[in-house]
């Protein structure tokens, strides 16, 4: 039973999710309490009506005492959790809503009162609009989380068979990229990244010369609003009618108790996608035949995404379904782009000059280690005379520039005090409001778009060579050889965070193809023992531990994260920093790397994960031998093309 509620300080409800069993305790608690004869009240009354004396009570701590709780518990075990919390999968979705907000909403997250109107139109069937689309994003991410391997360590899978990756990227650049930048109803659009998806997995990707490399928590974040337009069907060799035996029956003994709480079992469901082992090229499972919803593919998505060092820059997504499970995406540079990387740039000078203040630095000290002031003056005044000829609405912005330049620059003026602090907040707010106005997904009219017609030969071309490459697929053969190869090894994840790849065996049946543990209940079996292992794991690594080793009746785990530099030397691990793990809901990782290349700064650092499930008869010490070698084996190249 969850719920997860977004609200203002006042407790306004700005957005809400819930499950079946959550609602229908609220809708029974109410009809308890209504008289007979009365209406029930809307359900979002119900909502606010329920958290709001929880929302005052935090906001009164956080003003009165600079503090605040994170959770509690009530008397009838409810979980109450504010932002951060100890219950991994309502922080996960706490997190992941956040970043969906940024992808959907870029810089207008910075700004609480404009965010607030972001995600509660005034209009009643807009907002209705909006929180559906928003509670269907949280659903798909948690139906990805609960069966998809890459969603579960939050990394991305590639499906490999070099020579046909190849030719889909040199189709993509040649027949599609350049085609579409070259031609005339583009719109001022420029094409940036082209890539396909398998599913939720990556087959090929070209980037244009001049594009930023794509983020690994950014590109998760696409295939999630990929997936909330192309479901992928629900798994049809798992149901009960297609399983000609009585299933089979396994026995483990039970383990000792554990000295702490042990991790609750995820949710009993059947898996949905096919995996692919790294050396298994694509199989017939990329062929499966699937529901797939229809789209206007010329209607872009607005999308802001991490480009160099600037963050949250627009661009424009085009979904096009190439085969039922097979998806070609490309992600466009809108025009008058370089108006957010100025916008950016004003709010990243602002925003370390509030950090300075609040930190008690005043004059020359509050804006150390930040570019001239008089050139940032400069460059805004220009700004702001060059958006009003761009009919942008810049009154309230000028207003208040006139104010902070006459508070931080002019004799009479406060200078660069704490009395300058709402200033800067004044200053941030208008800044996201004109950038709301240029660039949010309401604004984006048909002059903003690649023409239907370009889209429609483009969508033709890409069909009719992904039939051709798909016929290839068909002919590729499973070879489970890490099986042969390390003799009681039954299942592992092997994730190279500096690139934020993973390599996986399959752990999926499908009606065309079974994975490399064969089917029935044995695959359901192992797939929720690795659900626990990672869960297990992050639960240690939140601890410091970087190595873990885990007896589970015929069963041995193994959990390794180390660090090396470019020549394969490994790297002594010191303290690991304690944040939400994952790179879809905090970057994790990359914090990580960062972090510890700042110890190495003459060496490029990488960093590595690797889980494996033994049978538990093996001795220790081949387990341990085994995890080295698998682990050098995985490093190895794949051939794949480079990106």
């Amino acid at each position: 039973m969850k719920c997860l509620l977004v609200a203002h300080e006042s407790a306004e409800v700005l957005f809400y999710w819930t499950d079946t069993e959550f609602e229908q305790r609220i809708q029974e608690q109410y009809e308890v309490s209504q008289e007979e004869g009365e209406r029930l009240p809307a359900f979002e009354d119900s909502i606010n009506t329920l958290f709001a004396p929880i929302i005052i009570s935090c906001s009164t701590m956080v003003d009165r005492m600079g503090d605040n709780y994170t959770s509690f518990s009530t008397e009838n075990n409810h979980i109450y959790v504010l932002h951060q919390e100890k219950e991994e999968d309502l922080k996960r979705k706490i997190y992941v809503m956040m970043k969906l907000n940024e992808i959907m909403f870029g810089m207008v997250t910075l700004s609480g009162a404009l965010l607030r109107k972001e995600l509660r139109p005034q209009e009643t069937e807009h907002r209705n609009r909006l929180w559906k689309k928003l509670r269907s994003l949280l659903e798909t991410y948690s139906r990805l989380y609960e069966h998809d391997q890459s969603f579960l360590v939050e990394a991305v899978e590639r499906l490999i068979h070099p020579k046909l990756c190849e030719e889909c990227i040199e189709f993509l650049e040649r027949r599609l990229v350049q085609q579409i930048n070259s031609h005339m109803d583009r719109a001022g659009e420029e094409v940036l990244h082209a890539f396909i998806l398998v599913h939720t997995k990556l087959f090929a990707l070209y980037s244009s010369r001049y594009a930023s490399s794509l983020k690994t928590s950014d590109l998760l974040a696409l295939i999630i609003l990929v997936q909330d337009l192309y479901p992928s069907k629900t798994d049809l060799d798992n149901t009960p009618e297609r399983r000609n035996s009585g299933p089979d029956v396994f026995y483990t003994p039970e383990t000792s108790p554990p000295q702490r709480e042990s991790v609750p079992p995820r949710n009993e469901t059947l898996p949905v996608f096919e995996f692919v082992d790294p050396d298994v090229q694509m199989a017939e499972d990329s062929l499966q035949t699937l529901e797939v919803l229809t789209s206007d593919p010329s209607a872009p998505t607005r999308v802001f995404l991490e480009a160099k060092e600037y963050r949250m820059i627009p661009h424009s997504m085009y979904s096009l379904s190439l085969w039922p499970g097979i998806t070609l995406v490309l992600l466009t540079k809108v025009p008058n782009n370089q108006m957010a990387v100025s916008v950016y740039t004003f709010l990243e000078f602002f925003g370390k000059l509030e950090k300075g203040l609040c930190e008690g630095h005043e004059g020359a000290a509050a804006v150390r280690g930040q570019n001239s002031v008089q050139e940032l003056r400069r460059k805004l005044d220009k700004f702001i005379k060059d958006l009003a000829v761009m009919d942008i609405h810049t009154s309230q912005l000028q207003t208040v520039w006139t104010d902070f330049k006459n508070k931080a620059f002019s004799r009479s003026g406060i200078g660069f005090t704490r009395e300058l602090l709402p200033f800067c907040r004044n200053m941030k707010t208008q800044l996201c409001g004109v950038y709301r106005q240029f660039f949010a997904a309401a604004c984006m009219g048909v002059s903003q778009r690649l023409s239907p017609s370009l889209l429609e030969r483009t969508l033709n071309m890409a069909q009719y060579r992904e039939v051709e490459g798909l016929e290839g697929l068909s002919s590729c053969e499973k070879q489970g050889k890490y099986h042969f190869e390390f003799p009681g090894l039954i299942h592992f994840i092997f994730i190279d965070r500096s690139s934020g790849h993973m390599k996986a065996p399959s752990l999926t049946v499908t009606d065309r193809s079974i994975s490399e543990l064969g089917k029935g209940d044995l695959v359901d079996f192992i797939k929720d023992k690795v659900w626990r292992l990672v869960a297990e794991t992050r639960w240690y690594l939140h601890k410091g531990y970087t190595t873990v080793t885990l007896r589970d009746g015929d069963y041995f785990y193994c959990y390794f994260l180390w660090f090396e530099n470019e020549m394969g030397f490994k790297l002594e691990v010191t303290d690991i920093p304690g944040a939400p793990i994952g790179m879809l809901t905090f970057d994790y990782h990359r914090k990580l790397l960062w972090y510890y290349s700042k110890k190495h700064q003459n060496e490029v650092v990488k960093c590595y994960e690797l889980l494996t499930v033994h049978l538990g008869v093996i001795p220790t010490e081949f387990i341990l031998q085994h995890c080295s070698q698998l682990a050098q084996k995985l490093r190895e190249p794949t051939q794949i093309p480079l990106l």
